[in-house]
């Protein structure tokens, strides 16, 4: 099973890792899909904790949040590592310090293999993205390999013509004509 734009996402409940939690037990929660009806999900996967691609890529969307929130866009990040060793690389890498959104724990990989992004051999995951829509919904996905980090901008882009519900020529950005 894997998911597939135009169909209901996978749903999961998930133990997650939130920094913006005040106390440290209140960090590590249980996250759901279900918990987002009625917004748009960016989901995002990347391999592991503590490696040299992946914490780009979390800092870039950090970056970013608040051009996904002004579209109704919540973000979350997962890969197969515990909500323990999300903590711990956050703790210890000054970049991931000021961190802003869940951290999915996918240590049974049933997250990572309902989406399809599950690299079996190693138990970790490709870098796959999906955003999805309010009503659960996928609406558009890509899969990275291990060694390339995903464009932002190239995220948000897509967000903007899915939200306009027209017709959105190649290449087209958010203030340009969409087609008739």
């Amino acid at each position: 099973m894997s998911a597939t734009v135009g169909q209901p996402a996978p749903d999961f409940k998930v133990q997650a890792y939130d920094r913006t939690k005040d106390g440290s037990d209140d960090q590590f929660q249980d996250v759901s899909l279900a918990d987002y009806k009625g917004k748009w999900v960016c989901l995002f996967f990347y391999p592991l904790d503590f490696t040299f691609v992946c914490p780009t890529e979390i800092v870039a969307f950090n970056n970013a949040l608040d051009d996904f929130e002004d579209r109704d866009c919540v973000v979350l990040t997962a890969s197969t590592d515990s909500v323990y060793s999300h903590k711990g690389w956050c703790d210890s890498n000054s970049d991931l310090a000021n961190l802003k959104y869940p951290m999915l724990a996918d240590t049974t990989h049933e997250l990572s293999r309902a989406f399809g992004v599950l690299k079996e051999d190693m138990g970790v995951a490709y870098r796959g993205i999906y955003l999805i829509d309010p009503n659960g919904v996928v609406r558009w996905s890509a899969v990275h390999d291990l060694s390339v980090g995903r464009n932002v901008d190239e995220v948000l882009r897509v967000l903007d013509a899915l939200q306009t519900d027209k017709l959105c020529p190649c290449n087209w950005k958010q203030g340009e004509e969409t087609l008739n």
